[in-house]
């Protein structure tokens, strides 16, 4: 539910402008509202979940985002529907920033942590999917405002059940860790990066490299801070390990090509192909199929036999293929030919990659982290799903005006920028590929953090 959210609006927008009466840069706000608190209170939820029990958190959040959503729902005019959508963001960060930590508590032994894992990014990956497509069947049946209210039923459910069925936890407490400058600093950060990020089409260099500049200038602060603070909201010995710093480093790279792919595949098959809303939704049903079947049916078994490592390179060699494959992305192209393989390997990819490099990024960490790290592999989701789109979609803008601006027909021009898109998408895959060969290659050197608590597979489960 709160994956899907960040793209449910996409294929509504043209619909929510006409009502609520958006401005043409005014609408980009129903999803950077959502993404800019999202993104940069996963940090800080994770670390605060540690401190007061992550199912305290994970339902608090759940409440913040149904309610959120219904405000959504009812909006009748801009500012609420930003607000409101703002409101979300703060209750899905709350919510996602905790959730790994949790099962990797409640299933400390390998074999079921990894379906566990498995499982939850099956979920995670088909929210995503499903998004474009439930966005236009929901807008064209019923109306754009259902695209929000369908979360108040979901999230009611998912709240009682989370309170019957999640055994109560104590955290560490607050006075163990709530260095609230540090906090404040680094979600001040990482809501800039966020704002730059997916501002960038709409202002000039220089205003983005200054920006830019402010944000690294407030996670050298944050850094300076966490080496002085008694008690530091993130222990810095945590990127000493190898797996977390290196399969994190992946995903950002990872689901940057995959943003990419899911923005631009939708409009290649509108503005090129012809389609319209629902039927571009329904064109992307097989994806989520695929990633639900081969990550709930293999992938546990896969990792297992095979190892997270090996799993992992063949992920994102599939991904790379895929990549390739819609770099072509015809004028006069089909779906059955063009689009659908493609679509095929990258899902086979994503499958196999995403519970693979999730197991590696929580593989030792600490019980008293296990909520930190959490927060920190969902940041670095949504910096490199921003990223990604940002950097790709500007480049196929400019290419497509580039060639518009010399004669060449719309369509003809438009295909070009999204080839030139999934090109540097194949690219982007490719360095995720090379990172993993390098970086989370068994029995490299690599340093683990301290050895001053247990790591996560030796706890007790909370049940």
């Amino acid at each position: 539910m709160t994956i899907l959210d960040g793209n449910v609006v996409t294929v509504a927008m043209p619909a929510i402008q006409s009502d609520l009466g958006f401005s043409g840069s005014g609408l980009a706000w129903v999803v950077n509202a959502y993404l800019i608190p999202f993104g940069g209170l996963l940090l800080l939820s994770g670390r605060l979940g540690d401190l007061v029990g992550r199912r305290r958190m994970f339902t608090t959040g759940l409440a913040v985002f149904t309610a959120a959503s219904v405000l959504c729902g009812v909006a009748t005019g801009p500012g609420t529907l930003v607000l409101a959508r703002a409101l979300q963001g703060v209750g899905g960060a709350m919510t996602s920033a905790v959730v790994l930590g949790m099962l990797v508590a409640l299933f400390p032994e390998p074999r079921e942590q990894a379906r566990a894992i498995a499982v939850f990014s099956a979920v995670g990956a088909a929210g995503g999917a499903l998004g474009t497509f439930l966005g236009g069947a929901l807008t064209q049946a019923a109306g754009w405002h259902w695209i929000f209210l369908v979360n108040l039923p979901i999230g009611v459910a998912a709240w009682v059940a989370a309170v019957r069925i999640l055994a109560p936890e104590k955290g560490v407490g607050l006075g163990r860790g709530a260095d609230w400058t540090g906090a404040a600093l680094v979600t001040a950060a990482l809501m800039l990066t966020v704002y730059t990020i997916v501002g960038t089409g709409d202002r000039s260099p220089g205003a983005t490299l200054t920006l830019a500049g402010l944000a690294v200038a407030l996670y050298a602060a944050f850094l300076v801070r966490q080496t002085r603070a008694a008690r530091p909201l993130l222990r810095l010995r945590l990127f000493r390990s190898r797996p977390l710093s290196g399969a994190n480093a992946v995903q950002i790279l990872m689901i940057a090509g995959m943003y990419g792919f899911q923005y631009i595949g939708a409009l290649y098959l509108q503005r090129v192909l012809g389609y319209g809303a629902l039927l571009t939704g329904t064109a992307f049903l097989p994806a989520p199929v695929a990633i639900g079947a081969l990550m709930l049916g293999l992938s546990a078994r896969t990792i297992a036999r095979f190892g997270p490592y090996r799993v992992l390179l063949l992920g994102l060699a599939l991904v790379t293929t895929g990549m390739a494959l819609l770099s072509r992305a015809p004028v006069h192209g089909t779906y059955a030919a063009d689009v659908l393989p493609a679509m095929l390997l990258l899902a086979a990819g994503f499958a196999a990659a995403m519970p693979a490099v999730t197991g590696l990024a929580m593989a030792g960490v600490r019980e008293e982290d296990a909520g930190l790290a959490s927060g920190l592999f969902n940041t670095t989701q949504v910096v490199g799903g921003s990223l990604g789109l940002a950097v790709l979609t500007t480049l196929a803008a400019s290419r497509t005006e580039r060639l518009t601006g010399t004669g060449a027909p719309f369509v003809t021009a438009t295909a070009d920028g999204y080839r030139l898109a999934f090109a540097v998408a194949t690219g982007i895959a490719a360095a995720a590929l090379l990172l993993t060969a390098t970086a989370l290659r068994p029995g490299a050197a690599s340093s683990t953090p301290s050895t001053d608590a247990r790591p996560v597979h030796d706890a007790h489960s909370p049940s």
